[in-house]
């Protein structure tokens, strides 16, 4: 295959796939909205993406998925995904926001991203502590380097308002509380997330959202799936992996992590080209949620690419009666 060849791949059909495979698995999912099962609604979500990436054009590998072999049925680190065609490394997580999605709430996300192989950090299951902001901003304006009164005042210096009119997103969790009361102290606002960290990532690059900064600790495979989508719309944000034990340091370094406490920048977490797909399951200020209508579904989208900047946003409606989506 020419290189030529795998760029018209990429740019004419691989976008569109993507955004198929995110859909199949937020219609699956959207049967499981409110009914209080986590688990179920999780695992219809990973059966349609597993079952809609056997009709992608690539050879791919999972890198960020559903956990070890032994562990996932599907999608799991290591599984070969796809029909054949370019290599390609896949970052997935079917459900974001599986408990959003079992009590109602907003912002659950199929979400996957896509890279050349070798070009995402293999990104072990553990916590991984974050900080992003959105585009157009001075390069290093923050860092998880830095005492978290200096990011507030540099964010705000370089946004040209006020620390008190800062808006920082973060998870609320109890391990959260001592940054809470910082940033409250320093006269910063706080939205309180119960779950969705990479929507929460992403907030920091929509105008709209009202969100300037992201921080706090999450999943580590949700940073690197939160790295590849800045790296497409625009942002910044940093990582380090917090490790609990030596098991997790070991198990790390076979995953090529030889510095447990490195820093890693967005390019580190996803390099070169990377494109992002996300379909939205509940509603929230980026996408729509899956609306059922009767035999079909409505369904928002969107896919992005790093290389050319490009956004697109798809809503689609779907037939049940013309196709098997997980339903």
């Amino acid at each position: 295959m020419t290189q030529r060849r795998l760029e018209d791949i990429s740019d004419r059909n691989l976008a569109l796939e993507l955004v198929r495979v995110t859909e199949a698995a937020a219609i699956a999912a959207s049967r499981w909205i409110g009914r209080g099962n986590k688990n179920a609604a999780d695992g219809a979500a990973v059966e349609a993406m597993r079952k809609a990436f056997d009709t992608v054009a690539i050879d791919g590998t999972v890198v960020i998925g559903e956990g070890e072999m032994d562990e996932a049925p599907m999608l799991f680190i290591g599984e070969k995904v796809g029909q054949g065609g370019p290599a390609m490394d896949i970052a997935v997580d079917p459900l974001e926001g599986t408990t959003i999605t079992a009590k109602g709430g907003e912002n659950a996300l199929a979400t996957l991203a896509l890279a050349e192989h070798g070009n995402f950090l293999h990104a072990p299951d553990i916590y991984m502590e974050k900080i992003a902001v959105g585009g157009g901003l001075p390069d290093g304006v923050v860092s998880l380097d830095a005492p978290l009164s200096s990011n507030l005042k540099n964010l705000a210096r370089a946004k040209g308002i006020d620390v008190a009119e800062l808006m920082v997103c973060m998870l609320d969790r109890d391990r959260h509380a001592e940054t809470i009361a910082k940033i409250r102290e320093a006269g910063a606002r706080i939205t309180l997330i119960s779950d969705g960290d990479v929507a929460g990532v992403i907030a920091v690059s929509q105008p709209f959202s009202g969100i300037d900064l992201y921080l706090g600790s999450g999943g580590a495979p949700e940073g690197v799936l939160s790295a590849a989508a800045l790296r497409c719309i625009g942002g910044q944000c940093q990582g380090k992996l917090l490790f609990e034990d030596d098991i997790q340091i070991a198990r790390a370094r076979t995953m090529g992590i030889t510095d447990p406490s490195r820093i890693y920048t967005i390019t580190e977490m996803a390099k070169g080209d990377v494109m992002f797909a996300a379909t939205g399951v509940t509603g929230g200020p980026m996408l729509r949620g899956v609306k059922r209508e009767g035999a079909g579904a409505i369904t928002h989208s969107i896919v992005m690419r790093s290389k050319s900047g490009t956004v697109r946003y798809v809503e689609a409606h779907h037939n049940f009666a013309k196709k098997n989506l997980g339903i």
